[in-house]
């Protein structure tokens, strides 16, 4: 203190008098005031805050369940009555009904359940095969990857609509039918993906360390590699759904998907479509619940990638 007011400027001396140290108290500077979040606490708060994303999440959640509970409510979604044909909504039949007298809200129901089925179904299929392929290719490298890779170019080269068309046109029409040509090529667009995450995350410390200790190839794909890349697998995920949904529409509107008298959002538009515009309720029916499901898909998908992406967090 002799030294601070020996060196400082006359009239200061009274301000050094003055000064009172702060008492240091090192349980407050220890003190966490704010919570410590993982990576998917903080992806989850993001993700609740965004209220488009939100809202297309609780929509998909009410479609699935109308297209699972609906069909165990309305059984006879098949019943014709031809008395009652191409009569407009009532209360009887809240939508309408067809060209065979069949209630519309009853195949809307049923036709939810099919193409959101289709969906679900052909895109997790493809999540699987991509996981692995992309994720095999990406760690072992080398020629393995080469050849791997190439196949999937010869398979990307092809128009995706133009080996459904073939499939469906060569074999039996109908849902397994339909899976099966959506997941020939689909999975190949997310392994080229996972291999670009996984050769990524093979050069790191935790990599290099897990080989040391002894861990096998297929243990650090398992344990280490897949699961940091689960963020863009999810987004590609619920993004590639609306995808598979649009795809059973298109096939089914042109006749080569679900065959009648079964029900789709595809072959119910067709039927509209054949009575437009004189019975508007059979288009619009299914034209107006298909638009909102995949613009939720949408309107998720994308706030779950600004939710898992570090960068786009505020």
């Amino acid at each position: 203190m002799s030294v601070l007011q020996e060196r400082s400027l006359p009239g200061e001396k009274e301000l050094v008098k003055d000064f009172t140290p702060v008492p240091r108290d090192l349980a407050a500077s220890q003190r966490i005031n704010r919570l410590s979040l993982t990576y998917w606490q903080g992806a989850m708060m993001t993700l609740r805050k965004n209220k488009a994303a939100m809202t297309g999440l609780v929509f998909i959640i009410l479609v699935v369940l109308v297209g699972i509970i609906g069909p165990i409510l309305y059984p006879n979604y098949q019943k014709t009555n031809l008395l009652a044909t191409l009569q407009a909504p009532s209360e009887k039949h809240w939508l309408g009904t067809d060209l065979l007298g069949r209630d519309t809200f009853t195949r809307l129901l049923w036709g939810t359940r099919t193409s959101l089925m289709i969906g679900f179904v052909a895109e997790t299929i493809n999540l699987v095969l991509g996981i692995l392929y992309g994720g095999i290719s990406g760690y072992v490298g080398g020629k393995v990857d080469v050849i791997m890779m190439r196949i999937i170019d010869v398979i990307v080269s092809i128009p995706q609509m133009i080996i459904l068309i073939l499939l469906q046109t060569v074999m039996s029409n109908g849902v397994g039918t339909l899976i099966f040509s959506l997941c020939v090529t689909g999975w190949a667009g997310l392994a080229r993906m996972v291999r670009g995450q996984v050769m990524a995350l093979r050069e790191n410390e935790y990599v290099f360390a897990a080989q040391v200790l002894g861990a096998s190839r297929w243990e650090i794909l398992r344990r280490h590699l897949l699961p940091n890349t689960v963020g863009p697998i999810l987004v590609n995920y619920t993004m590639s759904i609306p995808g598979a949904i649009g795809a059973e529409a298109f096939l089914s509107y042109i006749g080569l998907g679900i065959p009648v008298p079964a029900a789709s959002w595809g072959n119910m538009l067709q039927e509209g479509a054949n009575q437009f515009p004189g019975s508007l309720w059979l288009f619009f029916s299914p034209a107006i619940i298909f638009a909102l499901t995949i613009l939720a898909f949408n309107l998720f998908g994308d706030g779950l990638r600004d939710a898992l992406d570090p960068k786009m967090r505020k």
